[in-house]
C-alpha cells in the first residue's frame, strides 16, 4: 500500500511539474513595464534632445518624384511609380563645399549647393552658393556667384537664376552667363530689393524673400522696401572685443513712420529692353498709409496682389494683366475685391491668399462668413456674390491644393475639437460637391493633428501626423487615397519611450460666464486625484494663436510633470484662434485685458477640481506669453505665488507697427492712446510686491527689444519690489545654444524653490 501511494504521488508530482514548466514557457510576454522598470523623464533628457522625433517632407519635383537626403547624406531622387532611386548629388560632392542645403533647377541640369549659412533674423540668412553641373559632373567656374548672397532661386522652367546681393537683384539666363543687374538702388538698412526689411519679414510676409517668378519663368516680380525715414533701434553687441559694436535696425514701432513699398515686374526674356514696370496700387489703398501683403501669380501674364490699409481692417485683392502693346500692368477696378472686417482686423493672423482655379480668373479663399467663422468661399466676380463652400461652427484652416476635380483643405471640424487638424477632399467636379475626410479615422488614437504636402496635380501626397502619439509620416495615392508606404515611423523613439514614465495629457473645456475655454493638462504619471499638486500655467495667449493642440512633445513642461510631480496646464482664452470671430476679436483694441482674465478664471476652476494646491500656483510665458504672465502676476488677485516672464513685451508702444496696430489701432489721442498707456506691465509694478518674479531677456533681442524688460526692471526698482532677473548677453529672442540649457536649469531652480520642492 505504501509503495502504491509513493507511485501515485510521484506521478502527480511529475504532472504538476510538467504543467508548471508549460505555464512558464507559454506565459505571454509583458507588454507594459512595471513602475519599477521605468524612470521619470529628466531635465537632461529634454536639454539633450534625447526624445526628439524625426519628420519626412518629400521635396516634390514632379507629379510622381521627390528628392530626399539619405542617412549617409546623398541626395536621392525617388520615383514613386517605378520604385527606383538614383543619386542626384553624392555626399562627396556635398562635403566638398561643406553644403548644408541644395536646390535643383527645373530642367535638372544644375543644382545649387548652399554653405556658410549665417543667420540674420527669424527667416533671413546669408550664404555662399556653388553651382554644380549635373550633366558634366563638376562645379561651374565661369562667372561664379558673389558671396555672401541674401537670397537665390531657380526659375520654375529651365535654369535661370535670380539672386539678391547687397540689397540688389541680379539675373542669370544660365548659370554660366554673366549676371544682369536688375536693380541698383539697394543700400544697407535703407533700400531693400527682392528681400524684406525687418518688419515685413517678421510681421507680414513671414519669409526671407520678396521676389516671385511667374509660372513659366518669363516675368520676375519683386518688392522694393524704402526704410530711409524709418526710426532706428540700436543696441550693443558685446562680443569679445574691447568695445562693443552697435547693431542698427530700421524698426517702426507702433505709430512710427512705416516703410514705403513698391512692386515691380520685369520681363526676364529681354530685361534690358523695357526694364522693371511698377504695378499700380489701388486708389482706395494708396490714398493713405498702406501695406503690401502678398503676391500670387495666376499665369505668365496675370498676377494677383493683395494690399492692406495701415489700419488693417480693409484688404484689397487686385488682379492685374500684362499689356503686350503698352508693356504695362493693368489692374482694372472691376477686378479689385475688397475684404473688410467690422468687428476686428482683416483675416486671421494674416489675410489669406487666393488659390486660383484652372479658368485663371475665379479662385477659392478663406474669410469670415456671416456667422463669424472662417470658411472657404468661391469667388468668380465679386466678394459679395461669393459662394460659400464650407460652413459650420468650426473653421477651415488652410487650402492645400486645388485641381480640376478636387479641393484639399484642413480644418478643425471633426468631433468639435478646435485644436485638431484633419485633411479633407471636396470633389468640386461633381454636383453637388462631395466632401470626404481623408485622415479622420487614420490611426485615430495616435494621429489627430495632420499637415499635408502634395505633388503636381495632387497625383500623390504625403501626410505628416504630429500627435498626440509619436509622429509618423506616410505617402498616399492621390486618386485612391490608399497608403503607399511609411516614410518615417519613429520606431526607435517609440521603443525608447516605453522606459519613461510620461505624464497623462487631457484636453477638455471649461465654461466661464458663457465663454468656452479649452485647456490641456499634463498630469504626473502616478496622479492621485485625492492628493494636492502644485500647478504651473504655461501661457502664450497672443491674438490668433492656439496652444491647446494634440501635439506630441517632450519638453520642459513634460519633465516638470514626469519628474517633479507638477500639474501643468495650457489655456486658450479670448483672442485665440479657430473658434470663431467672437472669441478671436474679443481682444481687438484692448490687448492685455481678457487674455489675463481668462487665465485667472481657468485657474480658479482648476482649484475647484480638488487636486490643486492653491498655495503653490505659478505662471510662465515667453514673448507675448511673458507679457500675459507679467500682467497676471501684477493683477493683485493673489492667485499666483510666483511666475516667470521670458523676453516679454512690456508696453505696446515699444513693439512693431504692423503687428501692434493690427490689434490695437494707433497710439494717438484720436485713436487708442489711452489703452496703450493702461495696458503696460509697468503700470502694475506695486502689485509685484506680493509675488516672486523672475524676469529674463536677451540683450540682443531684435524682436522684443531689451528695452521692454529694462523698463519693467526700472519700474519695479522704483516701486521697491524685490525680484529676480537674468540677462543673456548677445542673445536674440530665441535664447539659443548654451543659453537654452542655462535658461531651463535656472527656471527649474526658481520654480522648485517657489513650490518647496527638493533638488
Amino acid at each position: 500500500m505504501k509503495l502504491w501511494l509513493k507511485i501515485v504521488l510521484g506521478v502527480v508530482t511529475c504532472v504538476l511539474l510538467a504543467l508548471l514548466v508549460v505555464c512558464i514557457v507559454l506565459r505571454p510576454p509583458r507588454v507594459h513595464h512595471s513602475e519599477g522598470s521605468t524612470r521619470a523623464l529628466t531635465l537632461k533628457d529634454v536639454l539633450n534632445g534625447t526624445f526628439h522625433y524625426k519628420t519626412f517632407f518629400p521635396n516634390w519635383i514632379s507629379g510622381h518624384e521627390y528628392l530626399r537626403k539619405s542617412s549617409d547624406d546623398n541626395i536621392i531622387l525617388y520615383n514613386i511609380e517605378t520604385g527606383e532611386t538614383s543619386i542626384i548629388l553624392s555626399n562627396t560632392t556635398m562635403k566638398s563645399v561643406n553644403a548644408s542645403n541644395y536646390g535643383l533647377s527645373s530642367d535638372r541640369q544644375f543644382a545649387y549647393l548652399e554653405s556658410d549659412y549665417s543667420k540674420l533674423w527669424r527667416y533671413s540668412y546669408t550664404a555662399t552658393y556653388h553651382i554644380f553641373d549635373l550633366i558634366n559632373g563638376d562645379f561651374t567656374r565661369e562667372n561664379e556667384l558673389p558671396h555672401p548672397i541674401q537670397y537665390l532661386c531657380w526659375s520654375p522652367v529651365g535654369s535661370k537664376l535670380a539672386y539678391v546681393y547687397q540689397n540688389n537683384i541680379y539675373l542669370k539666363q544660365t548659370p554660366r552667363d554673366p549676371p544682369i543687374q536688375i536693380t541698383s538702388t539697394g543700400k544697407e538698412n535703407q533700400i531693400f530689393n527682392g528681400i524684406p526689411d525687418w518688419v515685413y519679414e517678421e510681421e507680414m510676409l513671414a519669409i526671407k524673400y520678396a521676389l516671385w517668378w511667374s509660372p513659366n519663368g518669363r516675368f520676375l516680380a519683386y518688392a522694393e522696401f524704402n526704410d530711409t525715414d524709418i526710426p532706428v533701434i540700436a543696441y550693443s553687441y558685446y562680443g569679445d572685443e574691447q568695445y562693443p559694436r552697435t547693431i542698427n535696425i530700421p524698426y517702426p514701432k507702433a505709430g512710427a513712420k512705416n516703410p514705403l513699398v513698391r512692386i515691380f515686374i520685369i520681363d526676364t526674356t529681354y530685361p534690358g529692353y523695357v526694364g522693371p514696370r511698377e504695378v499700380p496700387v489701388p486708389a482706395m489703398i494708396s490714398s493713405s498709409d498702406y501695406y503690401f501683403s502678398w503676391i500670387t501669380w495666376v499665369t505668365d501674364e496675370r498676377v494677383c496682389l493683395q494690399w492692406l490699409k495701415r489700419v488693417q481692417n480693409v484688404s484689397v485683392l487686385s488682379i492685374c494683366d500684362f499689356g503686350e502693346y503698352t508693356q504695362n500692368w493693368d489692374c482694372p477696378k472691376i477686378r479689385q475685391h475688397i475684404e473688410e472686417s467690422r468687428t476686428g482686423w482683416a483675416g486671421g493672423f494674416f489675410v489669406s491668399a487666393p488659390v486660383f482655379t484652372h479658368d485663371d480668373i475665379s479662385y477659392y479663399k478663406i474669410f469670415s462668413d456671416k456667422d463669424g467663422y472662417k470658411h472657404i468661399h468661391y469667388i468668380n466676380d465679386t466678394v459679395e456674390n461669393a459662394i460659400q463652400i464650407t460652413s459650420g461652427k468650426w473653421e477651415a484652416i488652410n487650402i492645400f491644393k486645388v485641381t480640376q476635380d478636387s479641393l484639399f483643405y484642413s480644418s478643425n471640424e471633426f468631433e468639435d475639437y478646435p485644436g485638431r487638424r484633419n485633411i479633407y477632399r471636396i470633389s468640386i467636379g461633381s454636383y453637388p460637391p462631395r466632401k470626404q475626410c481623408i485622415t479622420c479615422v487614420l490611426r485615430k488614437e495616435r494621429c489627430q493633428y495632420y499637415s499635408a504636402s502634395f505633388s503636381n496635380f495632387a497625383k500623390y501626397y504625403s501626410l505628416m501626423c504630429y500627435g498626440p502619439g509619436v509622429p509618423i509620416s506616410t505617402l498616399y495615392d492621390g486618386h485612391s487615397d490608399e497608403e503607399i508606404k511609411i516614410l518615417e515611423e519613429n520606431k526607435d523613439l517609440e521603443t525608447a519611450l516605453q522606459d519613461i514614465q510620461m505624464p497623462k495629457e487631457e484636453i477638455k473645456k471649461l465654461e466661464v460666464d458663457g465663454i468656452t475655454l479649452w485647456y490641456k493638462m499634463l498630469l504626473p504619471p502616478q496622479f492621485d486625484r485625492s492628493k494636492k499638486y502644485p500647478l504651473l500655467i504655461q501661457v502664450y495667449g497672443g491674438p490668433c494663436s492656439q496652444s491647446v493642440r494634440p501635439l506630441f512633445a517632450v519638453s520642459w513642461i513634460t519633465y516638470l510633470a514626469s519628474k517633479e510631480g507638477i500639474v501643468v496646464a495650457l489655456v486658450d482664452g479670448r483672442g485665440t484662434a479657430f473658434q470663431g470671430d467672437k472669441l478671436l476679436y474679443a481682444v481687438y483694441r484692448k490687448l492685455g485685458v481678457y487674455e489675463v482674465e481668462d487665465q485667472i478664471s481657468a485657474v480658479k476652476k482648476f482649484i475647484k477640481m480638488g487636486f490643486i494646491d492653491e498655495k503653490r500656483i505659478a505662471i510662465w510665458g515667453w514673448s507675448y506669453g511673458g507679457y500675459v504672465s507679467s500682467l497676471a502676476l501684477g493683477s493683485g488677485t493673489g492667485v499666483f505665488k510666483c511666475g516667470i516672464a521670458v523676453a516679454p513685451v512690456s508696453s505696446w508702444e515699444y513693439y512693431a507697427s504692423i503687428y501692434t496696430e493690427r490689434f490695437m489701432g494707433l497710439p494717438t489721442k484720436s485713436d487708442n492712446l489711452e489703452h496703450y498707456k493702461n495696458s503696460t506691465v509697468m503700470a502694475r509694478a506695486e502689485y509685484f510686491k506680493n509675488v516672486d518674479y523672475l524676469l529674463i531677456h536677451g540683450t540682443a533681442d531684435d524682436n522684443v527689444h531689451f528695452q521692454n524688460s529694462a523698463q519693467i526692471a526700472k519700474a519695479l526698482v522704483n516701486a521697491q519690489v524685490d525680484f529676480q532677473a537674468m540677462w543673456y548677453s548677445d542673445q536674440n529672442h530665441g535664447l539659443s545654444g548654451l543659453s537654452t540649457n542655462h535658461l531651463y536649469i535656472h527656471m527649474t531652480h526658481f520654480l522648485k524653490q517657489c513650490f518647496y520642492l527638493s533638488d
